[in-house]
């Protein structure tokens, strides 16, 4: 979710919404969830017909660029070279990427050390207030009661091992979501495809595409104290390696409506995105190696058909931390933000920033578990949060990162 700042809401003296997403190091944690859905167009599809943004070098692990994005970054003055040498530091508007076939995240070997994962701790901002929540032209029932958010057992590897935590770096520092490991119907029971939020891969209309985006599957499985994980190892913290994002797709509606105010965009808040081990080629896909991954139901139940939901995720600003995994189940409700948008579901949880793209579990029209969402919007006061319901746009953008890798 997508955390609003509480100082940003007193300047306007009004209450704000906070998106549950990443978090930033450094900087005091935004308490709100973001309320924006990144995409690839009106067909999603398009995006998979484009040349592959980045395929894996299986001899090195090395992350090839085509030379027609080669090309793309020429003119927008970016040297790959220079660029693992920390020129991706350069956040000028010219240099910033942001449309859909422009993403490229070259992994940087050990970018993604202890310290930096354990210190990354901001989510980015998007505020929502509550001019945003529409009563009357859409359906918006009462504001649900608050649920406490509990710890998961540990080792999480054992009870959620499709969670994960996502690192990624924006302008103002490095930052953390959540996401969850789903399915690939190119390669069952090999997966290597990552659910998580929009505004979690990509900054909306003013900004582009996040970089450095890694996931960690299972981090911190142990559920170890701050202090103790400040002597773990990278094994403890990353039991399962660092997984870099060769690939991310999300909804034109998030590039182009999604905002760091407001609630634009949060209907098709989500993303998928393809990974990479950090050390290269192991023989095992990122499923195999957790043992286990999510279907994606596109299909999901109106909410008074749903007896509850279960939405996981690595909560950050205060007073949580960001180190340990929690979880929230109610019943959901439905959130209005626009009469012409998808209407979304809604829980009370106190999970806050951090939790950004954190999946959203329920039983499918199997009766299995199946991901029917994720962790987009909340409060400022952290006693709900929303997430979009997925529909052709999300299975769009699913399939097309799919099919991307289908020959892979």
């Amino acid at each position: 979710m997508r955390p609003i700042r509480p100082t940003l809401a007193a300047r306007r003296g009004r209450s704000a919404r906070r998106r549950t997403s990443p978090v930033l190091a450094g900087v005091s944690i935004a308490a709100a969830l973001v309320l924006t859905a990144t995409g690839c167009g009106p067909d999603e599809d398009d995006a998979a017909k484009q040349p592959t943004a980045s395929a894996t070098d299986a001899a090195n692990g090395a992350i090839t660029i085509p030379d027609d994005l080669k090309d793309r970054l020429k003119e927008h003055g970016i040297d790959m070279d220079k660029w693992r040498g920390g020129e991706w530091k350069n956040w000028d508007r010219d240099k910033w990427l942001r449309e859909a076939r422009d993403y490229v995240n070259p992994i940087i070997e050990g970018l993604w050390d202890s310290d930096r994962m354990r210190d990354a701790e901001k989510p980015p901002e998007n505020p929502v207030g509550d001019q945003d929540i529409s009563g009357d032209e859409g359906v918006t029932d009462p504001e649900p009661k608050p649920v406490g958010a509990q710890p998961v057992s540990a080792p999480y590897g054992e009870s959620a091992a499709q969670s994960g935590k996502l690192f990624f770096d924006g302008p103002d520092g490095s930052m953390v979501c959540s996401a969850t490991v789903v399915e690939d119907p190119a390669h069952p029971g090999k997966s290597n495809m990552v659910w998580t939020a929009g505004h979690c891969v990509h900054a909306g209309k003013s900004g582009g595409w996040y970089r450095n985006l890694a996931f960690v599957p299972a981090y911190n499985d142990r559920a170890l104290s701050t202090a103790d994980l400040e002597k773990a190892s990278k094994e403890q913290i990353a039991p399962h390696g660092v997984w870099w994002a060769d690939w991310a797709q999300t909804s034109e509606q998030w590039i182009s409506q999604g905002s760091s105010t407001g609630g634009q965009g949060a209907p098709y808040d989500f993303a998928v995105i393809h990974v990479t081990p950090e050390k290269g080629a192991t023989g095992k896909s990122l499923e195999e190696t957790v043992g286990s991954a999510l279907p994606v139901d596109f299909n999901a139940p109106a909410t008074a058909q749903i007896s509850d939901v279960k939405a996981t995720g690595y909560p950050a600003a205060p007073p949580f931390d960001g180190q340990k995994l929690f979880q929230c189940q109610d019943s959901p409700g439905r959130l209005s933000l626009n009469a012409d948008d998808p209407t979304m579901y809604r829980i009370g949880c106190t999970m806050t920033g951090g939790s950004s793209g954190g999946g959203w579990v329920a039983a499918g029209q199997d009766g299995k578990p199946a991901l029917v969402s994720n962790t987009s919007i909340g409060p400022v006061t952290a006693g709900w949060l929303a997430g979009p319901r997925l529909g052709d746009v999300a299975k769009g953008v699913y399939n097309g990162v799919s099919k991307k890798f289908a020959d892979q």
